[in-house]
C-alpha cells in the first residue's frame, strides 16, 4: 500500500443546520493543510487496495482501515467520505473547513475508503462523515469531485465569485 498527499478533535458528526448561506464568508478563517487520503489502485493517488485478501472482504477492509489509521496523526481532523455520510451542500462543506479551523487541530485529513468502504476504526475516528453524492462514485471520481467542492469552499469563504 502507498500514499499520496493532495495538499483537537471536534465533536462526531457536528455540522451546522441547513441552509443556504455560510456562516464565515467574507470573515477570516484559519487556513488548516489539507491531505487527500484515497485507497484505490496502484496507479492512482493514495493507499493501494489489498488485491490478496479479494476474496475475503472483511480482511481486505480491516486492512486498508489499519494502513489509512497508520497515517492519520492524533490531532487531525478527520472527515471520512461515505455514501450514507451527512449529505451537504457547498455551503455547508465551506462551514465545515471554517469550523475545523477552529478546532485546534493541525490539518484537515479527507479518507476515501477502498471499493467496500471503509473499518471500524475509521468510523470511529472520523469525526465527520460525509457523503459527496447519494449515487456511489469510484476513487477516482470522487477524488475529483472532492477537489472541486474544496476549490469552491474556499471561494465561498473568500466570497468569490465562482460559486454562482
Amino acid at each position: 500500500m502507498r500514499i499520496s498527499c493532495c495538499a483537537g478533535v471536534h465533536a462526531k458528526n457536528s455540522i451546522p443546520s441547513p441552509g443556504r448561506s455560510c456562516k464565515y464568508t467574507g470573515q477570516s478563517v484559519r487556513a488548516l493543510p489539507i491531505r487527500l487520503i484515497a485507497v484505490g489502485k496502484k496507479r492512482s493517488p493514495g493507499l493501494r487496495s489489498n488485491p490478496k485478501n479479494a476474496r475475503d472482504v472483511k480482511a481486505q477492509v480491516e486492512d486498508e482501515d489499519m494502513a489509512v489509521m497508520n497515517i492519520i496523526k492524533s490531532d487531525d481532523w478527520v472527515v471520512m467520505l461515505d455514501e450514507n455520510g451527512l449529505d451537504i451542500r457547498s455551503e455547508k462543506m465551506a462551514e465545515l473547513i471554517g469550523d475545523a479551523g477552529n478546532t485546534g487541530a493541525s490539518r484537515i485529513s479527507f479518507c476515501i475508503g477502498g471499493p467496500y468502504g471503509h473499518g471500524e476504526k475509521m468510523r470511529e475516528r472520523a469525526n465527520v462523515s460525509i457523503k459527496l453524492s447519494s449515487m456511489v462514485l469510484n476513487h477516482q471520481i470522487a477524488l475529483l469531485v472532492l477537489m472541486e467542492q474544496l476549490y469552491r469552499s474556499w471561494t465561498i469563504l473568500k466570497d468569490q465569485k465562482y460559486h454562482h
